[in-house]
């Protein structure tokens, strides 16, 4: 939240980290998050949909090859069971992959899950010129370096303008001019949930 435990005096003594531990904590943290027996198992009863999303996101990610995917699905399809499987199959080798969110109350459903606007830095306020607040040296900056895939569901509850600084964002940190630094990424949201925006002008007659 932006504040230093030393404020609230809970020990004798203050609590400090070294830049290495500072730069490693973000890793750390995921590759600590525990996955579930559920999640595990999840790659083994997908549908042929689902199936195919997977085969096709994992051939990118093994193969280190740059990509990005939408997955468009309406409420009740299991988009995030896909997610899961995801998840665990990569976590389980010990790779990182980062889970984020529109909804703060939706990060909650997928394991070690986090809003956009908090892993990425977006500006809740931002005009066209503005990225995402992450310095390179960052050990946020790292995490997403390392990381082999990223999840961002619920997309389309997002301004444009999120994407398009993450896109900014990843090609500074990674020194690529490749679509969102080469990294893959899976965004994830459901069309039908967008309300049409419908202009209506009025005429006076004299």
């Amino acid at each position: 939240m932006g504040k230093d435990i030393n404020i609230f005096h809970l020990l004798d003594h203050d609590i400090s980290f070294d830049e290495y531990e500072l730069q490693s904590r973000e890793i750390n943290d995921e590759l600590a998050i525990i996955i579930s027996e559920e999640d595990l198992i999840a790659s083994t009863v997908l549908n042929d949909e689902h199936q195919y999303a997977y085969d096709s996101i994992l051939q990118k990610v093994f193969s280190n090859q740059a990509g990005s995917f939408f997955i468009d699905g309406s409420g009740g399809t299991q988009k995030t069971f896909l997610y899961k499987a995801l998840l665990a199959t990569l976590r389980s080798k010990q790779l990182i992959a980062v889970a984020t969110i529109s909804s703060d109350v939706a990060a909650s459903i997928l394991s070690g899950g986090g809003t956009t606007h908090l892993r990425f830095k977006i500006l809740l306020n931002f005009d066209k010129n503005n990225t995402c607040n992450v310095s390179k040296q960052s050990g946020l900056a790292r995490l997403l370096r390392v990381a082999k895939l990223i999840i961002w569901d619920e997309t389309l509850m997002s301004k444009k303008q999120s994407v398009g600084a993450l896109d900014i964002m990843l090609r500074d940190i990674n020194n690529s001019e490749l679509l969102f630094g080469g990294n893959i990424i899976v965004f994830c949201g459901d069309f039908r949930q967008i309300l049409p925006v419908v202009r209506k002008s009025t005429r006076r007659t004299i």
